[in-house]
C-alpha cells in the first residue's frame, strides 16, 4: 500500500463500502464515513508518533495489497489437516481470506446461551443488535490502522454470552490466508460481548503460508458486563513475509475479569495493541505476553491500561526472546486516574537476547494521579546465565542443548499460564520447535 494506493482506497471507498455488510443501514454507513474522514486526516502512523517511535511501517505501505470485499467462501481448496490444524475441541469459526467459511466451521456442540456468528451476517440482518457496542470501545487516540479497519472491515466474529452462562468449551476463531491469494489484505472485525456473570474462553488464531507477503489488520472489541469472566488467547503464527497489525480494546463493568494472553511467533512485521479500561470498581485484568523473534523479524507490543475507578487491579507480564537480527519493542503504559484510589497495578517486561545483533527497546510507564495505590513496574534485558549453562554442562548436557533448555524454560513460564490444556500443549511443541530445532534437546524435556 504505497501513497498512491492509499489515495486509490480513499477514492474507491464509496463503491467498496456499498459491497460491505450493513451498508444499507444508516448508522453503519455513517460509522464508516466518520472513520474514513479521520483516516484521510491522520493517515497511517510514522516514527514521528511517540507510540510508533521504534516501529516503521514503511515496509507495509510500500507494497500493494488487495482488500477482500465480496463475501464468498474461499475455502474450497483448504484442507485443515494439511495445515496441521488439529480437530476443534469446541465450537470453531473459520475465516478464509477474511470471510467466514461455513464448510470449515463447526458449531454443533456450542453451549446453550452462547452465540457465535459472522459479524457480516448480523450487520446485514439485524444491525441494531450490535449498535450499542460496535466501534464503541476504541479510544480517541486510536491509530491509523485501527481507523482503516473501521472504514473497510468486511467480516469477523460476533460472540455473545447470555447472563449467567458458563461456557464449557473454548470457542476458537481461526483466521487463514490461503496460499492462492498472495498480496491479500484481510481486515477482520471481532466483537465479543460477555453478559453479566458469564464466563468463557476464546481463542483467536492467525495462520498463513511462508513465502507470500500479505497483510492482516484486525480489531477485536470486548465488552465485559458486571461480574463477567473472560479468558482471551491470541496466537499469531503467520508466514515469514506476512504483516500483522492487531488491536484489542476492552471495556470493564463492575467486578468483571479479563485474562488476556498474547503469543507472537510468526510474521515479518508485527504490531499488537492492547487497550484496557478498568471503568468500574472491582474490575481487573491480567495480561500475559510472549514474543519470539528471529532472523529480521520485528515485533512490537504496545499496551495501555486505564485504572479509571477505585479498587481496580491489573497484573501484566510480557516476555520476549530475540535472536538473529530481529528487533522487539515493548511499550507498556499504566495510568491510575485521580479517582482510582486503592488501585493495584503491577507491570513487568523481561527479554532474552540470543545474539549480538538482536535488539530490544522496552519502555514501561506508570502515571499515577491517586495517592492510595500499590503500583510497580520494571524491565530487564539480558542473556543466558553462564553459570546456569555451566551447571547443565557439568551434568553431561551438551552446550547447545543446555542453551536450548534454558531458553525454552524462559518461554515456558508464559505458556504455563494458559488454561486451555490442548492449546498449551500445542504451544509447548511449537515453541520447542521454534527455539530448539534439535532432537537432542526435545528428548531432555
Amino acid at each position: 500500500m504505497n501513497d498512491l494506493a492509499i489515495n486509490d482506497y480513499l477514492g474507491a471507498h464509496p463503491d467498496m463500502s456499498a459491497a460491505l455488510a450493513g451498508s444499507a443501514t444508516a448508522w453503519v454507513a455513517q460509522t464508516r464515513r466518520d472513520a474514513l474522514e479521520r483516516f484521510q486526516s491522520e493517515g497511517f502512523p510514522t516514527p514521528r508518533h511517540e507510540a510508533w517511535r521504534y516501529t516503521n511501517v514503511r515496509p507495509i505501505l510500500k507494497q500493494s495489497f488487495t482488500p477482500s470485499v465480496a463475501q464468498r467462501d474461499d475455502a474450497e481448496e483448504i484442507d485443515l489437516e494439511k495445515l496441521s490444524i488439529t480437530p476443534a475441541v469446541g465450537p470453531r469459526l473459520v475465516f478464509v481470506n477474511g470471510h467466514l467459511s461455513s464448510r470449515l466451521s463447526t458449531l454443533d456442540d456450542i453451549d446453550a446461551g452462547v452465540r457465535a456468528r459472522s459479524l457480516a451476517a448480523v450487520l446485514d440482518n439485524e444491525p441494531d443488535s450490535v449498535k450499542p457496542h460496535l466501534a464503541r470501545q476504541m479510544p480517541g487516540c486510536a491509530h491509523g490502522f485501527t481507523i482503516f479497519n473501521t472504514a473497510f472491515a468486511g467480516d469477523g466474529a460476533l460472540i455473545e454470552l447470555d447472563a449467567g452462562v458458563k461456557a464449557t468449551q473454548p470457542i476458537e476463531l481461526l483466521y487463514i490466508v490461503s496460499t492462492p491469494n498472495p498480496g491479500a489484505l484481510a481486515q477482520p472485525r471481532n466483537l465479543l460481548i460477555a453478559g453479566p456473570n458469564s464466563e468463557a474462553q476464546i481463542v483467536e488464531r492467525y495462520i498463513g503460508p511462508d513465502g507470500d507477503a500479505y497483510f492482516t489488520n484486525v480489531v477485536t472489541e470486548i465488552v465485559l458486563q458486571q461480574d463477567a469472566r473472560l479468558g482471551h488467547y491470541k496466537l499469531q503464527e503467520e508466514g515469514d513475509k506476512a504483516f500483522h497489525v492487531g488491536g484489542l480494546f476492552v471495556r470493564h463493568e463492575t467486578g468483571s475479569r479479563l485474562y488476556a494472553h498474547s503469543i507472537s511467533i510468526g510474521g515479518s512485521l508485527v504490531r499488537n495493541d492492547v487497550h484496557v479500561v478498568l471503568g468500574a470498581p472491582h474490575s481487573a485484568c491480567v495480561l500475559n505476553g510472549l514474543y519470539v523473534a528471529g532472523g529480521r523479524q520485528h515485533v512490537d507490543n504496545h499496551t495501555h491500561i486505564d485504572h479509571a475507578e477505585p479498587d481496580t487491579n491489573s497484573n501484566e507480564v510480557y516476555k520476549g526472546i530475540v535472536d538473529g537480527r530481529a528487533r522487539a519493542v515493548f511499550q507498556g503504559r499504566v495510568v491510575v486516574h485521580q479517582d482510582a484510589q486503592r488501585s493495584d497495578a503491577q507491570q513487568s517486561n523481561k527479554n532474552l537476547l540470543l545474539s549480538r545483533n538482536a535488539e530490544v527497546d522496552t519502555k514501561p510507564q506508570l502515571e499515577i494521579y491517586a495517592d492510595d495505590v500499590a503500583c510497580s513496574h520494571g524491565a530487564t534485558v539480558g542473556q543466558l546465565d553462564p553459570d546456569a549453562v555451566f551447571y547443565l554442562r557439568s551434568r553431561g548436557v551438551a552446550e547447545e542443548a543446555a542453551r536450548g533448555l534454558l531458553t525454552y524454560a524462559f518461554a515456558n513460564d508464559a505458556v504455563e499460564k494458559i488454561q486451555i490444556v490442548s492449546l498449551r500443549e500445542r504451544l509447548e511443541s511449537v515453541i520447542a520447535a521454534k527455539l530448539l530445532k534439535r532432537d537432542s534437546v526435545e528428548e531432555l524435556l
